[in-house]
């Protein structure tokens, strides 16, 4: 007789919701976990920040039983009483695949989940490797809006320098893999198996990983092991099973006590943590937790996160452990996403080529009347924070990272040679402590929307197509026509990933067209 299983949901008033796959041949143990407030004893971080304004306070929201950090939309901004913005520079790009996996279901994205500068991150668009010798370069573009004919539209595309594969520094990667009974689902374990597998194929003889595993137990799989043994990894991956509750702590700080046992000195030392982000951890361990990452990160231990999953997908969870580890952020929902994360995007994802990262904007009142940084939102609990700061961010091999402003103007901006704003970029070269920093200072003439290229329309249309999920004020009266227009017609249709782009738009113009026209 076939054994049969089915999903089971257990929910109670003080405890998170708990789905699970039951089975019939076997005795099922479910545990539930206690509702907790999240509370972060080491400084919220800023994604932006305008200098000199006071900070407000802003209402914290909720999203079903998938938690997401609630952030705020940045509003125009006086530019001549505060000329200067700072942006913590990440190669993320989880949101846009998650927002893909609620359309591709036909379910409305939840608005917190739309971080419009992870969705450029995910297209790398207009990719040019810098001048040798400079690890990144600046170029600025000045055109129309298209939502708002009367303002402009500032681009700074920020391209980070490309690693060579032949000088590739020597590399140690814990796999941490949560095995827990809820990642017993085919696009969980099964998913993050395949994708650990693909990754192994990529690895040198020189190179080494381990694998710790937490779930019904915590524990070393693997200690550290040639990249050149790829059957006795490859074994282990296979062997990986999924059962009991979720000690996620524990895991964590096994991974990182391996990671600094084997620590190479000028190598890439990184932790891989893949999980749904549903840890069974208290108040007291979460802040425990927050600061032994921060520590690690100092002595120059790395944080890749790999989000999994769906129902109870702790997106709030793995993005705060992200950026205390100064990681990067991927979510995959499919395998073709984990064969574009770690497989094509290998050196993006796992190779560093700066630390601490941030740029910072300081524009000409001359020209420049308001203007409103689109993207890198502040959560609400770190605008609230009057310890908040700005920390620079990770940033990956041949990157390409687009900051968008849009601007009203002070004079016509058309004919005539423009001083916008100054750029500074500040960093550390990857590994190392002393403080880089280039400058820009563009003169531009106003480039007409037509006159654009492809990649910058398209950019465009990601930014407005995210502008409309999250339902802001300042797109509202456009539709989802006016972005699959533009999309159409500036998508490359050689690449899957912007056709697929355009599909997403229908999508979501068939999921909300009704209630916005």
């Amino acid at each position: 007789i076939p054994h049969t299983s089915d999903t089971l949901t257990i929910f109670r008033d003080g405890y998170e919701k708990e789905k699970r796959v039951i089975y019939g041949d076997r005795f099922n143990e479910i545990v539930l976990k206690k509702t907790i407030v999240i509370k972060s004893v080491a400084p919220n971080r800023l994604a932006s920040v305008i200098q000199n304004r006071p900070r407000e306070d802003w209402e914290l929201q909720a999203t079903g039983n998938e938690s997401y950090a609630s952030i705020v939309e940045n509003e125009f901004v006086d530019a001549g009483n505060h000329p200067s913005t700072g942006i913590t520079l990440n190669v993320d790009r989880s949101s846009y695949s998650n927002i893909r996996r609620f359309l591709t279901l036909g379910s409305p994205v939840p608005k917190d989940a739309v971080r419009i500068e992870e969705m450029l991150n995910y297209f790398n668009l207009s990719y040019t490797e810098p001048s040798e010798g400079k690890t990144f370069e600046i170029n600025t573009t000045l055109t129309d809006c298209p939502w708002n004919k009367s303002n402009a539209l500032l681009f700074a595309q920020i391209n980070s320098k490309k690693i060579q594969p032949d000088n590739l520094p020597q590399t140690h990667l814990v796999f941490l893999i949560d095995v827990s009974g809820s990642m017993d689902l085919p696009h969980r374990l099964p998913l993050l198996k395949s994708g650990f597998k693909a990754l192994v194929n990529n690895l040198r003889h020189e190179d080494t990983v381990s694998i710790v595993v937490y779930g019904g137990t915590v524990g070393i799989a693997l200690f550290p092991t040639s990249g050149g043994e790829k059957e006795k990894i490859l074994q282990t991956i296979d062997s990986l099973q999924p059962g009991g509750s979720t000690p996620g702590e524990s895991g964590i700080k096994l991974a990182y006590s391996l990671a600094r046992a084997h620590f190479i000195k000028g190598g890439n030392n990184r932790v891989i943590l893949a999980t749904d982000g549903d840890f069974n951890v208290g108040l007291k361990k979460e802040e425990e937790l927050e600061e032994m990452i921060v520590g690690q990160r100092k002595d120059g231990i790395y944080l890749t996160c790999l989000g999994v999953g769906m129902g109870n997908y702790k997106d709030s969870k793995i993005q705060m452990l992200a950026q205390r580890g100064n990681g990067n952020f991927a979510y995959l929902d499919s395998y073709a996403e984990v064969e574009k994360v770690l497989l094509k995007e290998f050196l993006q994802t796992f190779y560093t080529v700066a630390d601490d990262a941030y740029l910072s904007v300081s524009f000409n009142p001359r020209f420049v009347k308001e203007y409103r940084l689109i993207g890198f939102e502040n959560k609400a609990s770190a605008i609230g924070d009057t310890t908040a700061s700005l920390e620079g961010g990770e940033v990956g091999s041949a990157y390409s990272m687009q900051a968008l402003f849009e601007i009203v103007p002070a004079v016509p901006l058309q004919k005539q040679l423009i001083n916008p704003a100054q750029f500074a970029l500040r960093y550390k070269a990857s590994g190392g402590n002393t403080q880089c920093e280039m400058t820009e200072q563009p003169h531009l003439f106003f480039t007409q929307f037509d006159q654009l290229t492809a990649e910058q329309k398209f950019a465009t249309a990601v930014v407005w197509f995210g502008s409309l999920l999250r339902n802001s004020k300042y797109v509202k009266g456009n539709s989802w026509n006016d972005i699959i227009s533009l999309a159409k017609a500036s998508a490359d249709k050689a690449n899957y990933s912007q056709v697929e782009f355009l599909k997403l738009v229908e999508e979501a113009k068939r999921l909300y067209g009704r209630r916005r026209k």
